[in-house]
């Protein structure tokens, strides 16, 4: 029941944040003459015929809460509206590019939190240790290397040097599951390992501190009184605690690049909604971005949720209230 109660309060909140959002989107597009918004949607030198359609269509010569009326009204309805450039609605645009996106960040996500984590943990079990100082080291080197040079990286390096020798099997651009596990991972390994790696060097040096703080309560040094083992202490006890601002970083992290994955995307040209909001945004489509920026707020608030769920689960003094 007090699950239930919190689960409602967080929706509830979350709904109201939606609200908040769409309702800035809009006055930021809309909130202007008629005239000037339906320039900004027909795009580069519209007609007169095509500018008078769109004032019609969307009734941008009405008051402006009727025409926010009508707008919460399209979206209740999933209607985030049509691409100026192509007259492709903004949803089929939205289930083209997340699979695309959601590949790329799901990914990343399994191979920053692996390594992360474990790089991590084994540095707080041995602080101020050799291994400590070398993965230090290359932190540092993870967080200093911009997404874009390492992804430029790769693809001279790796991706053209192998398929110089007949090695084709890691490829550019896009190819989903559907395709075959081994081609999909032979597309996305590369994009991978760019996002992965900036990622991993944050989340390893959380990991690192929230587990040494962690070792210092004293219910780990009650632990260690009983003769508990130190690895049972840290794996059994530690960890969970210590996982917490993992768990609260992630969700906000995902959350996110679900949103687009803007240098990633367009270095190795996937095509997903990151690469695509930057072309939206040179070519001023406002559809399309009014539409990728809601749905972006909407990744956001649904992983905070499902983060404030893990809390309990990984803390047992946490109590959800």
């Amino acid at each position: 029941m007090r699950l239930l109660q919190f689960l409602l309060r967080r929706i509830l909140t979350g709904i109201l944040v939606l609200w908040v959002v769409s309702l800035g989107a809009f006055l930021l597009f809309f909130a202007r003459p008629a005239g000037s918004v339906a320039r900004s949607l027909a795009g580069k030198e519209p007609s007169a015929a095509a500018l008078q359609l769109i004032t019609r269509q969307l009734g941008l010569d009405q008051p402006i809460p009727v025409q926010y009326w009508h707008f919460v009204d399209r979206l209740l309805h999933g209607n985030l509206g049509y691409s100026y450039a192509t007259g492709e609605s903004v949803n089929s645009i939205l289930a083209q590019d997340l699979p695309r996106t959601a590949s790329v960040v799901v990914g990343g996500m399994v191979m920053w939190l692996f390594v992360g984590l474990s790089v991590g943990i084994l540095s707080a079990a041995r602080a101020r240790g050799l291994f400590d100082r070398i993965a230090t080291l290359g932190v540092l080197a993870g967080l200093s290397l911009p997404t874009f040079v390492l992804g430029q990286l790769l693809l001279w390096g790796v991706f053209l040097q192998l398929n110089k020798r007949g090695f084709t099997w890691i490829q550019d651009g896009y190819a989903g599951p559907s395709q075959g596990i081994g081609t999909w991972i032979g597309h996305m390994l590369l994009p991978w390992i760019t996002l992965a790696t900036g990622s991993a060097a944050v989340y390893c040096r959380l990991t690192r501190g929230s587990l040494l703080d962690t070792l210092g309560e004293d219910y780990i040094r009650t632990a260690r009184a009983k003769g508990l083992t130190e690895r049972r202490v840290i794996f059994r006890h530690a960890v969970r605690a210590a996982l917490t601002p993992v768990v609260s970083q992630l969700g906000i992290d995902v959350g996110t690049l679900l949103g687009g994955v803007v240098v990633t995307e367009t270095v190795f040209g996937i095509g997903g909604i990151g690469q695509d909001s930057v072309n939206a945004i040179v070519q001023g489509n406002l559809p399309v971005i009014l539409g990728f920026v809601l749905v972006a707020a909407a990744f956001v608030v649904a992983a905070n949720i499902i983060v404030d769920l893990c809390y309990a689960l990984l803390d047992p003094r946490v109590r959800i209230t």
